[in-house]
């Protein structure tokens, strides 16, 4: 499932793999509705490229999934859409902390926008955007949690206005203690520890029945 910030056109259908089942949009505009070009772009480029993803057409701004429930999709993608969230009154900073919200853990940001917008680097925004431990009553005081773990980005040469496009992928680890990462690295060594003696046992364990084969093969013949 794959959810576009600020549906502008039909780009999004062409852009994302067939193996997407499911596009979900979202709308840049100040009402938080698709426009009519929008509307009628997307469903033109699904109509011509056969197999693309069902469209959902839902109106909700960008800074305001509302329609769109926790960690529930596996791909967000903004193309060029923070500017003209600014331009229309919406707050492209608030659209990151949804997507960041209904990604599932280990789900992709894929961006392409402006460098800075309003003095703020869109690539350290998102780098540095924290949460803190669902159901902490203390927020001011609580330990805080980087939402995104480090991808890739690079710069785009191809505008006059400098933009950058990259993936952030959500952090697996979102929201746990430092306790409880210990305690989550020491169980996967465990679990590590065990395939591996598995493994070795089932190997000795064909070796055992191949020797058995071999010795009642050469008793049979002799």
């Amino acid at each position: 499932v794959c959810l576009q910030l600020g549906v502008e056109d039909g780009r999004a259908v062409t852009f994302i793999p067939k193996t997407v089942r499911e596009l979900i949009t979202s709308s840049a505009e100040a009402d938080g509705k698709l426009t009519v070009t929008a509307r009628r772009q997307l469903k033109q480029q699904r109509d011509r490229r056969s197999g693309s993803a069902i469209i959902q057409y839902v109106d909700q701004p960008s800074d305001d999934l509302r329609e769109t429930p926790d960690e529930s999709v596996d791909v967000v993608i903004s193309l060029q859409a923070a500017a003209r969230m600014m331009e229309n009154g919406l707050d492209w900073k608030k659209s990151v902390q949804e997507a960041a919200r209904v990604l599932k853990p280990g789900g992709r940001l894929l961006f392409c926008e402006q460098t800075e917008l309003g003095g703020t680097s869109y690539v350290d925004y998102v780098a540095q955007l924290a949460t803190v431990k669902s159901g902490e009553e203390d927020l001011e005081n609580a330990e805080r949690f980087l939402v995104f773990e480090e991808g890739g980005v690079d710069d785009v040469d191809l505008v006059l206005t400098p933009h950058v496009a990259g993936v952030a992928i959500k952090s697996e680890d979102g929201g746990l203690t430092a306790e409880e990462r210990s305690a989550k690295k020491a169980q996967e060594e465990k679990d590590r520890v065990a395939d591996i003696s598995i493994s070795a046992f089932e190997r000795g364990l064909k070796k055992r029945k191949k020797k058995k084969k071999v010795v009642a093969e050469d008793e049979s013949s002799a």
